[in-house]
This record gives structure tokens, C-alpha cells and sequence, in this order.
């Protein structure tokens, strides 16, 4: 027994060691070989979103920047340079210098997003390890791995997993964030306290991997404050607003059809976008509407980035059904950026109903199209000189009032709103975009710089 004992301990080890010589060998390798080039961390290529139309702008301000440089997308999409970026300008309407380098694992499958990352970092660092490291998926957990393999990362943080209510359960110990913590945790003692504790760690862990960025850029103030709190390196995070293709939509009409008004809601088909209530809402004013006032309509668009996304999709469309509003609803997947300035261009009011929105493109993308927002916050949609910018809603019984409100405007009222909404989009501009990037990145493209 002891022998076996003995036998097995020492094949561990050796095992163990193995991995180890293995690991540190690839890495010496990989920063031996390092190129100069830059990797932009993307798994998912195809989710339609606003983190995608990210991904090419930052790949076109890139090649703008410093033409030398190569550029690799490293992704789980088997898809070649060609069809990506035919695939931005199609879908998002942004035109690349040339086609990135890919490279592409799919095989790799995602069991658990963070530990999923990591693999595929590694994989892909030993194959190709750019001088520079590009994250717009925001995984900070692959940051010190990049590291190890003498990148210079940088990352450009959409939404952080952990929010302001999880940080001031931590962080706070003020009567205020007792009432919070009654709120947000379950009246169990045991259960309350492992939750507790679970932000700690996870704030920890957040920090250790977050502070690992030579440069953070950050798409709004209110996660530039989250980010701040959390990885505590102010002097390296900058805000940079996202592009949104404000330049072209600016050219549609103020004036809209008005027989048939038309509401849109531009987002992916996930459930924190809740389409449902959208649809509730509508078919709650459609109820109530004067019999003489025109039938409106409501037209998602969307693209679904797995089975249950589709899943999602067919259960709203029965669901539409259930409230006879067939008539009444039309739902366009995977539509090409063409689709989307057609469909601005016949709207009057867009529908945005994320709540903690950290920053909502579409919401942007209605306003440059003068189409009047109605959601949560609204902190994009802010006042302009006292005048209204959209509309503040966060349930049901507040989208069907905003909903009455805007098709049963005066077309005098509608077009004095539209024309103060359109007016509040140049801040987030693609220019602007480009302009505030590449002030960001050049101290780390410069050669002077350091790891």
C-alpha cells in the first residue's frame, strides 16, 4: 500500500511538473517570438450587438493609427478575414483599410465564460502573442495572462459583471446600504452572508485582474465610476463614448409618416432587453387608443446569438399572437445596416427597456434619426437647454403613457423635440470616437513605452 502510495504521488508530481515545464516553456517561447502586432480579444464575432460594431471601429482606428502594425482577432468563429469584414461594413456600415488577420478555434466551446476566456487566450497567445493586447469582450480575467506573455494590454469595458449595489455591499457600512443589502439579499441569514462574502471575493478578484491594464478605456462615466472603485487606477482609465454612426443618420428627414406610426426597438433578442414588456406595453396602448386615431405599429429588430436567444424570439412571436397583434408587429433578424437607417428613417419612437443600461447605442442611433427615445434613465437622452429629449419609463403602465404620448403628438411638438434630440448626438460621433481613441492609445503604441 505505501509502495502504491509512493508510485502515485511521484507520477503526480511528475505530471504536475511536466505542466509546469510545458506552460513556462510556451510562454518564454511566446514572448521570445512576440510580433508587433496587436490582438483584439473578441470569442464572438457574430452577436449583431453594439460590442461588435466596437470590435471594427477599434480595428479601423487601429489600421488608421499605425498602419504598420498587424492586427488579429482572435475568436471562436470559423471565419475568414474576407467575410469579417464584409461582415462590418454590411452590418454596421463600417469600412475597414483591409481585412484583419484571424485567428479562429472552433472547436473551443465556452463552459463557463471566465475559465472559457483563459483557455482560449492561451491557446491563442501560444500560436500568436502580439505586442499589444486588445480586450473589447471585457474578460479582466485574461489580463495578467496576457501579461505573463509580455503584452501590453489594453481593454475597453462595455459592462462589468459586478455592479454599484454588489460594490457597496462591500464597501459600505452606512445605514443606507444596510436598506440596500435588506433589498437586494434573500431573508435567509446563511444564504445573505455567502452572498456577502461572494462580492468580497469576487471585488478581489475583479481588482487583482483589473489593475493588470496598462490602459482602461471605459464607454460611459457611470461605468468609468465602477471601474474606478474597482480596479483603482484612475490615472489609466479614460472615458472614450462608443462610435455611433451619428453622421449618416443626421441626413434622414425630421418629419415622419404619420397615418401609421411607427415604433422601433433595435436590440439583441436577450432577456435583460425585455422585449416582452415592450410588447405588453404596446398592445396595452393599442387597447386603450381612440378607435379614430391611427393603428400603430411596433417593429423589432435583432439578431439572436444562440438556441436560447431563438428561443426567446419564437416564444415573443407567440406571444404576439396570443394578442392578435399580428397585424400590428413585424420582427426583422439579422438585418443588414441598410435595414436598419430604412427602418430609423419611418420611425417616430424607439423603444430602450435595459435597465442599469451602462450605455445604450441604439438609443443614440434613434436620436441621430430624430426618433424620440422612451426607456430607463435616459442618462444619454438628457435635457437640451430645458427642452425634452424622450421619455422615462421602467414599467408597463409607463411605456403605454409614453407610447399614447408620442403617437398622439402634435406633429408640430414631435418635430421641435426631434430636431433637440438629433442636436444632443454629436457627442457620440464616430469622429469624436476616432479623435478620443487615438489620444487614449498613443502613449501605449509609443515605442518609448514600457511593459
Amino acid at each position: 500500500m505505501a509502495l502504491r502510495v509512493l508510485l502515485s504521488t511521484t507520477l503526480l508530481s511528475s505530471l504536475l511538473s511536466l505542466v509546469l515545464f510545458s506552460a513556462v516553456a510556451a510562454v518564454i517561447s511566446g514572448r521570445r517570438g512576440r510580433r508587433t502586432a496587436v490582438g483584439f480579444f473578441h470569442p464572438y464575432t457574430n452577436d449583431g450587438g453594439g460590442g461588435e460594431r466596437v470590435l471594427w471601429c477599434f480595428v479601423r482606428a487601429m489600421q488608421e493609427e499605425n498602419p504598420d502594425l498587424d492586427r488579429a482577432v482572435f475568436t471562436v468563429d470559423d471565419a475568414s478575414p474576407q467575410s469579417l469584414a464584409a461582415r462590418a461594413l454590411d452590418r454596421f456600415g463600417v469600412k475597414l483599410l483591409r481585412p484583419p488577420q484571424e485567428h479562429t478555434y472552433p472547436h473551443f466551446t465556452m463552459i463557463g465564460q471566465s475559465l472559457g476566456s483563459v483557455y482560449l487566450l492561451w491557446e491563442a497567445l501560444c500560436k500568436f502573442t502580439p505586442q499589444f493586447y486588445f480586450d473589447i469582450s471585457g474578460y479582466a480575467i485574461t489580463y495578467s495572462l496576457a501579461r505573463i506573455f509580455g503584452c501590453k494590454v489594453t481593454c475597453y469595458t462595455n459592462y462589468t459583471t459586478i455592479s454599484l449595489d454588489m460594490v457597496s455591499l462591500v464597501f459600505s457600512s452606512t445605514a443606507q446600504c444596510t436598506i440596500m443589502m435588506l433589498q437586494l439579499l434573500s431573508d435567509n441569514i446563511l444564504l445573505s452572508r455567502c452572498k456577502l462574502v461572494y462580492y468580497t471575493i469576487f471585488s478581489w478578484l475583479s481588482w487583482s485582474v483589473g489593475s493588470c491594464a496598462h490602459l482602461a478605456m471605459v464607454n460611459s462615466s457611470w461605468t468609468r465610476s465602477l471601474i474606478d472603485c474597482l480596479w483603482k487606477i484612475p490615472p489609466l482609465t479614460k472615458r472614450v463614448y462608443p462610435p455611433c454612426d451619428t453622421s449618416s443618420l443626421q441626413m434622414l428627414p425630421l418629419g415622419k409618416p404619420v397615418k401609421s406610426p411607427v415604433i422601433i426597438s433595435v436590440g439583441q433578442f436577450c432577456p435583460e432587453k425585455a422585449h416582452s414588456l415592450q410588447l405588453e406595453a404596446f398592445a396595452h396602448a393599442v387597447g386603450i387608443l381612440d378607435q379614430d386615431m391611427p393603428r400603430p405599429k411596433l417593429q423589432f429588430m435583432g439578431s439572436c446569438r444562440n438556441k436560447q436567444d431563438e428561443e426567446r424570439l419564437w416564444k415573443l412571436k407567440e406571444r404576439c399572437r396570443e394578442l392578435n397583434l399580428d397585424n400590428f408587429v413585424e420582427f426583422h433578424r439579422d438585418a443588414s445596416y441598410r435595414d436598419l437607417v430604412q427602418l430609423l428613417c419611418g420611425a417616430v419612437s424607439g423603444l430602450h427597456s435595459m435597465i442599469d443600461e451602462h450605455f445604450g447605442i441604439s438609443v443614440v442611433e434613434y436620436m441621430a434619426s430624430a426618433v424620440i427615445p422612451i426607456g430607463p434613465k435616459m442618462d444619454i437622452a438628457l435635457n437640451e437647454g430645458g427642452r425634452k429629449t424622450g421619455f422615462l419609463a421602467s414599467n408597463k403602465e409607463e411605456y403605454t403613457e409614453a407610447i399614447l404620448k408620442v403617437i398622439t403628438m402634435a406633429e408640430a411638438e414631435r418635430l421641435a423635440i426631434a430636431a433637440v434630440v438629433r442636436k444632443c448626438t454629436q457627442r457620440f460621433s464616430e469622429q469624436k470616437f476616432f479623435k478620443d481613441f487615438k489620444a487614449a492609445v498613443q502613449p501605449i503604441l509609443a515605442p518609448k513605452s514600457s511593459s
